[in-house]
């Protein structure tokens, strides 16, 4: 059932929100943010009411003789669009994830296997670039370690765009990887594996971070594979003394090179401070989608077969070629109605 007075509640704020901005309302960014949020759920509002005025409407023109036959013809159609229009309205009230809406970091490190982990890695990179591409998003890699064979030891990037945190806050996790490497002669498939985070970006109300808690460390910069190796002493090195968090950037500006590891640094301890709040939230969360545990096998990428398969909903979609090339809506579509039926089945027990 849905709650009518919480319809209520939320269509008088986006009316108070209107007319605020309409007035010049001084925070008007802040304003049209909510605004934006709120707009697809007050639409869903509008549309649920309008079919319990018509369905009114319908009951009363029943006691018209002449009106009978066609009021109860309208009342089937009208009572058989309910429950699709009642569930859509459901997803539309589901608490969001604050993160949302945020631009994101993400990180990915090759795990078990070698050179050809690290080939893995770099294969996720581009894939998630492709991504963002097709998105419009914006993908700056801000800390990038390549292996000798080309693959990546370590990549750092920030992705800034339109809900850039929700639709990929599902990749975090182990992803492993089934295929005969390039290095490998007798062509046998071999398993290896890397581990992507990724972290919404804090803002500086989230995370307030003391100086003394810090360890910053200038260092020489060189270049990825020794190219246009950078002879200044511009790669900047913060420890975060409380937690050991360690991160390192090197542009060529030292400036610029402590503004991102700061903001590298920021957005790890709002993760770890969300993580915190969510086991505290429920214990049980590590079993579902988008848990965040970063040791959690989520996806198996078999080249052999041209297959992938993400088990945390036993979806397998046979378009490895297309998966790689950056098409990764429809995997990330399913994983967040499971998300969101997960949701609704806890606020309904």
């Amino acid at each position: 059932m849905v709650p009518l007075d919480r319809l209520e509640q939320i269509t008088q704020r986006f009316e108070f929100l209107e007319a605020k901005m309409a007035d010049g309302g001084s925070d008007f960014a802040k304003l049209g943010r909510e605004y934006a949020e709120l707009r697809p759920v007050v639409a869903e509002i509008q549309a649920y009411r309008q079919l319990l005025a018509d369905i009114e409407t319908a009951q009363a023109m029943l006691s018209d003789p002449e009106m009978k036959d066609l009021a109860q013809e309208e009342l089937v159609e009208l009572r058989a669009r309910q429950p699709e229009l009642e569930a859509a309205l459901q997803l539309a009230l589901l608490p969001r994830d604050k993160a949302d809406a945020r631009p994101a970091i993400i990180e990915i490190r090759p795990g078990t296997g070698g050179d050809e982990a690290a080939l893995f890695a770099g294969d996720l990179l581009r894939m998630y670039q492709r991504y963002a591409e097709n998105k419009g998003w914006n993908f700056e890699i801000i800390e990038l370690s390549e292996s000798e064979l080309g693959g990546i030891k370590e990549v750092v990037a920030h992705v800034k765009g339109t809900n850039v945190f929700a639709r990929l806050k599902f990749e975090s996790g182990v992803h492993r990887v089934q295929r005969v490497p390039e290095t490998e002669s007798g062509g046998r498939i071999h398993t290896s594996a890397a581990t992507v985070a990724v972290l919404p970006e804090a803002e500086d109300v989230d995370i307030q971070i003391d100086a003394n808690d810090l360890r910053i460390d200038t260092m020489r910069s060189s270049g990825a594979g020794g190219q246009h190796v950078n002879t200044t002493d511009s790669a900047v090195r913060i420890t975060h003394l409380p937690t050991g968090i360690v991160v390192t950037s090197s542009e060529k500006s030292q400036h610029r090179n402590r503004e991102i590891a700061l903001q590298v640094l920021k957005s790890r301890l709002f993760d770890l401070e969300r993580q915190r709040m969510d086991d505290e939230r429920s214990a049980n969360r590590a079993a579902q989608v988008g848990s965040g545990d970063r040791s959690e096998r989520i996806r198996t990428y078999n080249f052999p077969q041209g297959r992938m398969t993400d088990h945390r909903i036993n979806l397998t979609l046979y378009k490895l070629d297309q998966v790689m090339q950056g098409d990764l809506d429809e995997v990330i579509d399913a994983l967040t109605a499971d998300a969101q039926a997960t949701m609704l089945a806890e606020m309904d027990g």
